[in-house]
């Protein structure tokens, strides 16, 4: 893995904002660079979690089960992130992630992030806090989604659940 494109696409994405050039280089080199096909899934909802990804190229699909149908969630592409809240709650995941086209993406563990606590708590905090900010923001969005839904905005309530095979 070429660090250096890398740790370019990194300093572009708020999970790694403000981070120094030596501790994204750090993480880099005890990460993982995972390749997923078409139609093949990161994880599956409820699956053991302690890592998050950052896609390199292809696109995603995130989807939640609800009363055995799949529910899109969202769609991601290259240079998003997904399962960040592993990293923080150690809960198993919640949604799934497959591969709406050939994947090239970055796994980054607790472990990875221990290894640059053991070497920089400053840069480890400030990736914590960044990781934080970021489950907060998406929180936020969702908290005003379900309040237009309660208050009957329909244009705030998602589609109807689609089975996704």
């Amino acid at each position: 893995m070429q660090l250096g494109p890398i740790v370019a696409m990194l300093e572009r994405i708020a999970v790694f904002g403000a981070m120094r050039e030596d501790a994204l280089q750090l993480l880099l080199e005890h990460a993982h660079e995972v390749v997923v096909q078409r139609g093949s899934w990161f994880f599956h909802e409820a699956d053991a979690a302690d890592s998050m990804f950052v896609l390199q190229s292809g696109r995603v699909s995130v989807i939640k089960g609800w009363q055995g149908r799949s529910v899109l969630l969202g769609k991601l592409a290259a240079g998003d992130c997904f399962g960040e809240m592993a990293l923080m709650d150690l809960m198993p995941r919640s949604a799934s992630v497959r591969a709406d086209e050939d994947c090239r993406a970055i796994e980054f563990s607790a472990g990875d992030l221990l290894v640059l606590f053991e070497h920089d708590v400053e840069q480890f905090a400030l990736i914590q806090m960044n990781l934080a900010r970021e489950v907060c923001r998406r929180l936020r969005a969702t908290d005003e989604l379900l309040f237009r839904a309660r208050m009957g905005d329909t244009a705030a309530v998602p589609p109807a659940p689609i089975r996704l095979a």
